[in-house]
């Protein structure tokens, strides 16, 4: 809570295949005023996955904020969870988002990514198994790329492959990717050794792939997310 800052509200343009574009109140709201001091520690400290996006690094004083948040969950063994969750119209221009969204790059254990980031990301129109691994770094278990109606991309050290989509009637992608990670980690938060077991890790991706095409089904972000019945019915009936 902040006594002069407004709560950020966010306003979702519907296109007609689905795909949205966002438009932002805020400057400031509430959470771009969190500082260092106001970080619960404790709470970070006993999490098994700490998963953080780049929205926060935008301003000071968020952006310290987010970056002690990170030190204190790797130096208590975290795994680091990375979705930059590109919002353009919020950031300066575009050259500071890629180079916020790239300075803390090689700390993340874990790196989700959509087709659309990783054009901006590399400055590549192609999206494909080079141009993902342009952004491997060496601290990375594992690198995600969701394309949306084709599924997601996986890449480890050791293996790389790709989970196929779900088909269904898609009415509004806000909250898919979301829903696909949030998935992926509430899988793995228990037995992180799935990102060593590429048949696992294939089963986990198939389940987070319907969770996010669940997700587009529905309109709004929270109230598409579906329950663990809704995502194993749709693998059933595939």
């Amino acid at each position: 809570f902040d006594k002069g800052a407004r709560t950020a509200l966010a306003f979702v343009t519907l296109r007609a295949d689905g795909e949205r574009e966002f438009m932002f109140y805020r400057n400031p709201s509430a959470d771009m005023l969190l500082t260092p001091e106001d970080l619960n520690l404790e709470l970070i400290r006993s999490a098994k996955v700490f998963h953080y996006g780049s929205i926060s690094l935008i301003v000071e004083p968020c952006r310290s904020a987010h970056l002690k948040a990170m030190e204190v969950a790797k130096d208590a063994g975290c795994l680091l969870s990375y979705d930059p969750n590109l919002r353009l119209p919020l950031w300066p221009s575009p050259e500071e988002a890629r180079n916020q969204i790239l300075s803390i790059w090689d700390k993340a254990d874990l790196i989700k990514v959509s087709d659309v980031e990783l054009e901006f990301l590399t400055g590549s129109d192609k999206i494909d198994d080079a141009s993902a691994l342009s952004l491997w770094h060496p601290n990375l278990k594992l690198l995600l790329v969701t394309l949306g109606e084709n599924g997601s991309r996986y890449y480890t050290k050791n293996f790389h492959g790709s989970v196929d989509a779900f088909h269904v009637n898609t009415v509004d992608t806000t909250g898919a990717g979301d829903s696909f990670v949030g998935a992926l980690l509430g899988k793995i938060v228990d037995d992180q050794s799935i990102l060593e077991d590429e048949a696992r890790l294939r089963e986990v991706l198939k389940f987070a792939n319907a969770c996010g095409a669940i997700t587009t089904t529905k309109k709004g972000a929270i109230p598409a997310l579906p329950t663990e019945a809704d995502v194993l019915s749709l693998i059933k009936g595939e």
